[in-house]
């Protein structure tokens, strides 16, 4: 994957258009969203006491740098594509979330909508992450027909599992 800007990882300078270290910016990119996504889904729905801005600093400032990075790694285009698919996914987003707070006996009418927000950012980014990996893994990113297989598999997996989720939670 080619940069869209200079980004300097682990001490060294890419610049745009070099191709990018993908196999150390996925794990690093998983394990560190996961952690912060983890401790902001707690913090949002496994406590009572968490002042709402403070959620919003501890995600915001994070989400914000993950979305800078994204654009320098993945370019405008895809950035655009993450959010027009997200505001598409929303339901798939409510019927995971609704389903992992129903194994704690919680439903997400019990937390006012202000503090989902951190929360489904954090599962909007992570699953453009995993679609990124898709893509690379299968080699498709640049072989359009191959590209277009991997996207309408993913896309029918994503409706497969928010379909069974939610049939599951009913």
């Amino acid at each position: 994957m080619k940069l869209h800007s200079d980004i300097t990882v682990n001490g060294r300078l890419y610049r745009k258009g070099e191709v990018a270290p993908k196999w150390f910016i996925y794990p690093f990119f998983l394990f560190h969203m996961g952690m912060f996504g983890l401790s902001g889904f707690f913090m949002a729905y496994g406590t009572d006491d968490v002042e709402l801005s403070f959620l919003y600093a501890h995600g915001g400032i994070a989400i914000l740098v993950y979305v800078v990075f994204y654009l320098a790694i993945f370019g405008l285009d895809q950035v655009r594509w993450m959010f027009i698919n997200a505001a598409l996914g929303l339901l798939g987003i409510w019927v995971e979330i609704g389903w992992i707070l129903s194994l704690f006996g919680k439903r997400l009418g019990d937390y006012p909508m202000a503090v989902h927000v951190t929360p489904f950012l954090y599962y909007i980014l992570y699953t453009f992450l995993i679609r990124q990996l898709v893509l690379d893994v299968f080699r498709a990113r640049d072989k359009p027909s191959r590209k277009r297989l991997v996207e309408m598999t993913y896309i029918g997996l994503s409706l497969l599992v928010y379909g069974g989720t939610w049939l599951a939670t009913r």
